[in-house]
């Protein structure tokens, strides 16, 4: 059975399968990455990104409506990244081993592409604001550390609390470290490991573990 084709294709730009169109878009959404980080925000014209990718502007158009709406795919396929990179990481059979995993794993997530993280977390477009729903999406994206705090307060590691409350916690603390990582105020990872140890050991029930 054929795939079907992603509404709002037409014409010569109609394409014929749904990898077809992915592979497309997430082409495009590459390019206009690297563009923000080697040409600035001002390179982010549909011209130019349609140039830097071979395809006519009436694809960008077609499949993200507009700038802002580009804009806004950048920022979620950002999170999607972060979101498949965790998932990847292998599971440990112990809830807090496994928490403690995470956090390297998000740093390199971070500091992996670093166009789509200047857009997610550094208001790199100007006057581009995430909606509503863009943001939700984007924190859903980090839900696995929810899951896994839950089973670490269900397994007696950390304090009973919402899950949210401490995941949120430690995404301020590693957004703090990363950030001033990136900025050139921190020389490597030493930081950002003892600020987000230190926020876990804040909800530890013990310290023994």
């Amino acid at each position: 059975m054929a795939t079907p084709v992603p509404l709002g294709l037409q014409g010569a730009y109609a394409l014929g399968q749904r990898s077809t169109y992915d592979e497309l878009r997430t082409k495009l959404l590459d390019v206009a990455s690297e563009l923000l980080i080697s040409a600035g925000p001002e390179s982010l014209t549909v011209r130019r990104i349609a140039a830097e990718a071979g395809c006519a502007t009436t694809v960008i158009y077609t499949m993200f409506g507009s700038k802002e709406g580009l804009a806004e795919a950048l920022y979620l396929e950002g999170f999607e990244r972060f979101r498949r990179r965790l998932a990847a990481l292998p599971a440990r059979t112990d809830p807090f081993e496994y928490l403690q995993s995470l956090g390297p794993a998000y740093r390199e997530a971070a500091l992996a592409e670093p166009g789509y993280y200047s857009l997610m977390f550094e208001r790199a477009i100007p006057g581009f604001v995430p909606s509503e729903r863009a943001r939700t999406l984007a924190r859903a994206a980090l839900n696995l550390f929810d899951r896994v705090i839950a089973d670490c307060i269900s397994a007696g590691y950390l304090t009973p609390t919402q899950p949210r409350k401490i995941a949120d916690a430690l995404w301020a603390a590693a957004q703090g470290a990363i950030s001033l990582e990136r900025a050139g105020h921190l020389p490597d990872a030493q930081t950002y490991t003892v600020v987000t140890n230190a926020t876990i050991n804040q909800f530890l029930v013990t310290r023994d573990h």
